[in-house]
């Protein structure tokens, strides 16, 4: 235990670098993904057939596709049509356009679970449509929707681990290098599981938060 802890403490710099990194990636994915994915509900569920179409592909598409085929893409094909990301940056993208085609599912969902008179009262109110979404629609549509979303979260968590393919030294990667060094397989792959359900568990007891809120409007 003692040499454990030694350890540990001669890697705590390459562990929290590796640690922070994941959550950096992993909140800037889970942010871009919802706002993206919420414009994507609201056309599978509002938006004229030349659109809704299009993103009926997008989500059934990507949520086709394994995460790391993404990842895969995000760095070495999208590089071979002259965009040129680093390996966050494709990272980043990958997992946020992954999040998207989730969440614009679960926010399609949600909003179509919403009685018809929900609208047309909005209507009967004067209010625009822009008005009905944000005023009348999505406040009870987030009460469906928090809980799916932070299943979303967490896996967008688990799916950084996949970053290490092409050099992302998040925490799995700083781990596996550690490890390489003092052969402690066991116990820093422990400490990192340890680490993913940290982060983890402060998504879903944020998803709580925000889902006894949204109750209480």
């Amino acid at each position: 235990m003692d040499a454990f802890l030694q350890q540990v403490w001669v890697a705590r710099w390459a562990l929290l670098d590796g640690a922070w990194l994941t959550v950096q990636i992993s909140v800037v994915s889970i942010l871009a993904g919802t706002i993206f994915g919420v414009l994507v509900g609201l056309a599978l569920t509002y938006g004229p057939r030349a659109l809704r179409w299009p993103a009926r592909l997008y989500v059934d598409f990507i949520r086709g596709t394994p995460v790391l085929v993404l990842v895969l893409a995000a760095f070495y094909v999208l590089s071979v049509i002259g965009i040129q990301l680093t390996a966050v940056q494709a990272g980043i993208f990958a997992l946020a356009v992954f999040c998207s085609s989730h969440v614009g599912e679960i926010v399609r969902g949600a909003l179509q679970a919403i009685p018809p008179g929900q609208t047309e009262a909005a209507k009967s109110l004067g209010l625009t449509f822009r008005q009905t979404i944000r005023l009348v629609l999505l406040p009870q549509a987030l009460r469906q929707i928090l809980p799916s979303w932070v299943n979303t979260g967490t896996e967008m968590v688990k799916a950084s681990t996949l970053l290490s393919v092409i050099g992302v030294t998040e925490l799995l990667l700083a781990t596996k290098e550690v490890i390489s060094r003092n052969y402690m397989s066991l116990q820093f792959y422990l400490l990192a599981a340890a680490i993913y359900f940290v982060v983890n568990f402060a998504i879903e007891r944020l998803g709580k938060a925000l889902g006894r809120r949204a109750a209480l409007r």
